[in-house]
């Protein structure tokens, strides 16, 4: 009898351990939104996170390799539908974008941008690291765009253009910590 209830004890255990392994069915379905951003070959090794109201995050799905995705839908400077990938290294600069675009008034979130980044309290994100953000007004109408986070990166220091006028890439907020490549056609 105590060899069953043993046997029973063990694997209610085991039974625990592998409904904790799985995502609760919300959790699911945001996991498999968030991943919609992430290239094909970095999806089954992403990382996925919740953002949470205090700038931290829940993770969802932990990874195996650098890449990190969230749902970023319906914030202020987002599309109504709109999920997000990048560096690891990059969500502390995520966090802090989150806590200033929090500002509806643009003007003020623009001034709050503009004030950390020359008191030096701007986050730089990862450099060379790609942000691959999927939106638009619905899952049907989702648009990919990609960008090369080269912070403080120059034309002079780049060769690249700090405009899109030749149709190839180009740098964007060039000289800042917010200096990216932009990629065309995505």
């Amino acid at each position: 009898m105590r060899r069953i209830f043993t046997v029973m004890l063990a694997g209610l255990a085991a039974a625990g351990l592998t409904a904790q392994a799985q995502p609760a069915a919300g959790d699911a379905e945001a996991i498999e939104r968030a991943l919609a951003a992430a290239p094909r070959q970095a999806r089954d090794g992403a990382m996925v996170i919740r953002w949470k109201a205090d700038y931290t995050y829940d993770v969802l799905r932990p990874g195996t390799n650098r890449i990190v995705c969230y749902d970023q839908s319906g914030l202020p400077t987002e599309q109504p539908y709109s999920v997000q990938c990048t560096s690891a290294g990059n969500l502390e600069r995520v966090a802090q974008n989150r806590r200033m675009e929090a500002e509806p008034d643009r003007t003020k979130r623009q001034a709050a941008l503009d004030a950390a980044e020359k008191d030096g309290t701007r986050v730089k994100p990862e450099y060379g690291s790609v942000f691959y953000t999927l939106s638009g007004k619905d899952a049907t109408t989702t648009r990919l765009h990609m960008t090369i986070a080269v912070p403080g990166a120059t034309t002079q220091s780049t060769g690249l253009p700090d405009h899109n006028k030749q149709g190839g890439a180009w740098i964007m907020n060039a000289g800042t910590t917010s200096a990216h490549v932009m990629v065309p056609g995505s």
